[in-house]
């Protein structure tokens, strides 16, 4: 999320591209806010001001729409599947609401209400033709799209097609793809075209002959290893046919080893899981979605007794690196994405390793790392060790309503916050969110985690205390 301005550096913002501003006194338009956010994301991200008028010189005229702007939020995630965050300003005049959009994936423009919205100046207008091939260009050459010239429909698996039609039929709650023909819907989906079978066919629902006939490196190797050395692991399983027969397979393996940590608040003993599933298959999905088939290697799954690596092949996709993972989405195989969000197997576009990082520090683990990533491979460690109780028993006394409005920074910053590590990089600004929710306070020491009426840790490092300009989070 970018950094919240004050009421007068939003006054003073150019309308268009990324700020628009809109009175909305009483009106509450959803479908017409999913427009707005649509092209907002489209041309970079922006932000999206209820309460202001849009001609200059701008004024506070205050907005009761959207009373309830978290649920307004998760509605237009929902559609847009990209990243919204919401804060209001309480002013004399009245209410403001923001909408703060992420920007569109690279080489993938966001599309709502059958088209893909842009601001050209002022004017919200549908997507011209030459700007979105220019998206589709910005990342390369989608391999997972192009024809496996010589594959055929006859060398796909129907049991991993049936997994995914079944899959597909139960998140879109359309009873219509219950008695599509295969052709159909592979054809509904991406996966055959006119010009033939495309290679996101033979990895999703490929048979074993076939994907060692035409892309024999296309496998996921899982390991078990008890020791830290190098040398044989402990168990070794290796997945030659299309991923739809195998995701839930993998995920089995990992959870064979699954121990329960505990522990105590009060008079009860609450377990946690070493491994969380949501994180792993997660992990795994990215994986598929964003490793080169053009390269040789394979995906490796390796667990160990508190930790789980991911490797694929690859490197980063182009635009991403390590310091932007959260912030910036780029599948390198659109085709495959794009089937896996038709099913819900994924996440709203770039949320995906929001919820891994979010998950670890609900869970009170170290955040991920990609130690040991480079130009060809990527590298992801999921931590399983809780590292300290106190904090889940902070996140409990938080609770899912508090915690479902945090964002990911946020996320970071309690962790950063509870572990006393990397507070000299947390800008004042960055806590105001924290500040709205409750969850930390403001003293003449500097920002301390709250717990009820008591302070549980605090970060000793003087700040001006001296009072901002008011945001509230409702």
């Amino acid at each position: 999320m970018r950094r919240r301005e004050s009421i007068d550096e939003l006054l003073n913002a150019n309308e268009g591209e990324h700020y628009q501003f809109k009175e909305w006194k009483a009106k509450d338009d959803l479908r017409e806010a999913v427009k707005i956010c649509c092209a907002l994301a489209n041309c970079g991200g922006g932000k999206f001001v209820l309460g202001v008028t849009d001609k200059r010189p701008r004024k506070v005229v205050g907005s009761a729409a959207f009373p309830q702007p978290e649920r307004t939020r998760v509605d237009i995630m929902s559609k847009l599947r990209i990243r919204i965050d919401f804060y209001t300003y309480q002013h004399e005049n009245g209410r403001v609401l923001v909408f703060d959009v992420a920007s569109r994936p690279i080489g993938l423009p966001v599309q709502a209400d059958s088209g893909a919205w842009w601001y050209q100046g002022d004017s919200l207008i549908l997507m011209p033709e030459d700007i979105r091939r220019e998206i589709y260009a910005e990342s390369g050459h989608d391999f997972s799209g192009d024809i496996c010239y010589g594959a055929t429909v006859d060398d796909l698996d129907n049991s991993a097609i049936k997994i995914f039609r079944k899959t597909w039929r139960k998140y879109s709650g359309n009873k219509r793809i219950t008695n599509l023909s295969q052709e159909q819907l592979l054809s509904d989906c991406g996966a055959l075209t006119n010009g033939g079978l495309t290679y996101a066919a033979l990895i999703l629902f490929g048979k074993r002959e076939a994907l060692i006939n035409f892309l024999p490196h296309a496998e996921i190797i899982f390991e078990y290893r008890i020791k830290e050395s190098a040398g044989p692991a402990a168990q070794r399983m290796e997945f030659h046919d299309g991923f739809f027969n195998n995701y839930e397979r993998i995920w089995e393996l990992v959870n064979l080893r699954n121990e329960q940590q505990h522990y105590q608040d009060g008079f009860h003993l609450f377990p946690i899981y070493t491994f969380n599933e949501l994180a792993v298959r997660e992990s795994i999905l990215n994986a598929v979605s964003h490793r080169d088939y053009q390269l040789a290697g394979s995906i490796f799954v390796r667990q160990y007794h508190n930790r789980i690596e991911i490797e694929n092949p690859g490197g980063f996709p182009t635009g991403i690196t390590v310091d932007n993972i959260l912030d910036k989405q780029a599948a390198r195989n659109y085709r495959i994405a794009e089937i896996f969000k038709l099913c819900g197997l994924v996440e709203r576009a770039g949320q995906g390793m929001n919820l891994i990082y979010e998950t670890a520090v609900r869970e009170a683990k170290p955040l991920p790392d990609f130690k040991g990533s480079d130009a060809y491979f990527v590298k992801l460690t999921l931590h399983g060790k809780v590292i300290d109780t106190r904090m889940l028993t902070m996140m409990k006394k938080i609770g899912d309503e508090r915690l479902e409005a945090m964002t990911t920074e946020d996320y970071i910053i309690l962790s950063a916050l509870f572990h006393g590590k990397n507070l000299d990089q947390i800008h004042q600004t960055k806590y105001e969110h924290l500040l709205e929710l409750g969850i930390v306070k403001k003293s003449e020491y500097g920002f301390e985690l709250v717990n009820g009426e008591l302070t549980i840790i605090a970060n000793h490092h003087p700040i001006d205390v001296q009072s901002t300009e008011t945001v509230e989070n409702k």
